[in-house]
């Protein structure tokens, strides 16, 4: 008899359940919930509370409405008997945090915290903890704590744990002092799937500055950053930290009211989204970067040693593999990029075309632009419309096109979006390799490579690498499910490893992308341009982009 497991991705915009044949990977069924409040970024929900620039929050009732809608009608869709069903995975964006009280409520439930922006959760994508992150990075290295930075390619990024848990104490003090515990949102959901509060070693790792080998910062580390926060670690935080595909619990009773599973059905802790990916992907060994390629992307890669790579997020034993040091690096704006071009840019003419031929407007720009050869519209394109994650670790830079002529045509633009974002990875890639940790070959997957042929070829043809697809379309959900079978155990149905796991379950397409020598020999010198506007613009020597976003700031108060 088929075993089956659950897989639950929580991305920024919805939530999507998959039910998946262990045997093969092969999905029978899958879900989508949309949160109800979506991403927060203007107007707190049942309030007349504007936002400030660069904020982004969360409802995490929006989370347990996914368990409440995506994951029964799943299961309802798959026929699948819930008696078969052996295990539970998720995965989730990080870092997104909330507070809570003790027992796992979030702040913002209660009526007297629900008018504060702080008591809500702060998704991955919220900006406005830069100047902790800047402080942090600057006391770290003058307080002797250095080392611990490099782990993280020198900087710790504003998207990251301490940084938006200082903003809070900075902010909202009071709302820090009322919150017992600050944790991820995917082990907040794990606790209210199963009851049992957790932290899973991902997160933590590549987050929070967790070390397999030195645990969290010391309180004197805290301490030289701000006194009030010498105790997070034991105040706010868990320190057990559990490992990928460990058994968090199990299903309770009112969880599986929620979602139509069976009490006692095996979960494991919870995971991130990129980094669950990567066995999903057919990965797991060193040598082959996987590309997360959606909104953003995350550049995934497990290495034989660990290494200090500058601009890297993160480097974690046993974060994305067992007995392997994970690395991540990424790009916060690819799949934004194209989306605002097409959204702001574009003109009524394209549009008509597009719905004349029964097409959208970014398969009509592919097709327009895939005409073109590489260098031919003369536009070089910068690719920081959400800042710059690596290398440089700042998300006050801004975009840049240079080159632009009357004569310029929206979808030389698009092409020029698409080649940036590629220089970008590129560039990641150089890094990875100048300091010995090879990428012979890319794995892509998301929601990109099913959309967007031109862009895998352009990747392929300025990266210089062979690129492969996986094929599974709900990677996250996959990964998800495959670490829920590992928490089940092969005793159960499921297996005993995630690398046995992803033996079996996982495969990719047939076709591939490879380098044209043609377009390559062109694009290496665009590629130079491109590092010489990177340098220029991203490591100082003209922070007219700063400049410029502060004065937006000042001028919009």
């Amino acid at each position: 008899m088929n075993k089956y497991a659950v897989g639950i991705d929580f991305g920024t915009l919805s939530g999507r359940a998959v039910v998946i044949d262990l045997a093969d990977g092969r999905e029978i069924a899958t879900a989508v919930y949309d949160y109800g409040d979506g991403v927060i970024d203007e107007v707190l929900p049942g309030t007349e509370i504007r936002l400030e620039p660069d904020w982004a929050l969360q409802n995490p009732d929006d989370y347990i409405d996914v368990l409440k809608h995506a994951v029964p009608a799943a299961l309802q869709k798959s026929g699948v008997d819930p008696a078969d069903i052996v295990g539970v995975g998720i995965d989730f964006t990080a870092c997104t945090i909330l507070p809570t009280t003790a027992d796992g409520t979030p702040l913002c439930r209660q009526p007297q915290w629900r008018g504060n922006p702080h008591s809500w959760v702060k998704l991955w994508k919220h900006h406005a903890a830069q100047p902790e992150a800047n402080r942090l990075n600057q006391i770290a290295r003058e307080a002797g704590f250095g080392q611990i930075l490099d782990r993280y390619g020198g900087k710790i990024s504003s998207e990251w744990f301490f940084p938006k848990a200082w903003q809070i104490l900075d902010e909202a003090p009071e709302v820090y002092a009322a919150a017992d515990r600050i944790l991820e949102a995917g082990d907040w959901v794990i606790w209210q799937l199963t009851g049992v509060e957790t932290r899973n070693s991902c997160a933590a790792g590549y987050k929070a500055m967790w070390s397999k080998s030195e645990g969290f910062p010391p309180p004197a580390f805290f301490r030289a950053l701000d006194p009030r926060m010498e105790q997070i670690v034991s105040e706010k935080m868990l320190t057990d930290i559990s490992p990928l595909g460990s058994k968090a619990g199990e299903i309770t009773a009112e969880a599986a009211a929620w979602t139509g599973l069976l009490p006692g059905t095996a979960v494991a802790v919870a995971n991130v989204d990129a980094h669950v990916a990567v066995p999903a992907a057919t990965v797991a060994e060193p040598g082959r970067m996987v590309m997360i390629m959606g909104t953003s992307t995350c550049h995934m890669v497990v290495g034989e040693s660990e290494a200090i790579i500058p601009g890297m997020c993160g480097v974690v034993q046993d974060g994305i593999l067992p007995d392997l040091p994970g690395f991540e690096a990424g790009q916060s704006c690819v799949g934004d990029h194209f989306q605002w071009f097409v959204e702001n840019g574009v003109p009524e003419r394209y549009e008509r075309e597009a719905r004349g031929q029964g097409i959208s407007i970014h398969d009509l720009l592919e097709e327009k632009a895939a005409a073109q050869r590489p260098g031919e519209s003369g536009l070089l394109a910068l690719d920081w419309w959400n800042g710059n994650r690596s290398v440089l670790v700042d998300v006050d830079l801004t975009g840049l096109i240079l080159g632009m002529t009357l004569t310029t045509k929206p979808e030389e633009i698009y092409r020029a979006l698409i080649e940036a974002t590629a220089f970008g990875t590129r560039l990641i890639i150089e890094s990875f390799n100048e300091h010995n940790v090879p990428i012979r070959e890319l794995v892509a997957t998301g929601g990109l490579p099913d959309r967007n042929r031109l862009l895998m070829q352009i990747y392929a043809d300025v990266t210089g690498l062979p690129i492969y697809v996986a094929e599974a379309q709900q990677i996250g959900a996959l990964g998800s499910a495959m670490h829920g079978a590992v928490a089940a155990g092969a005793a159960a149905g499921g297996y005993d490893s995630i690398v046995d796991a992803s033996r079996h379950m996982a495969r990719l397409r047939p076709e591939a992308y490879h380098p044209s020598p043609a377009n390559q020999a062109i694009y290496d010198t665009l590629y130079r341009e491109y590092v010489r506007l990177h340098d220029y613009f991203g490591r100082g020597e003209n922070d007219v982009m700063k400049r410029l976003k502060a004065l937006k700031a000042k001028t919009r108060r």
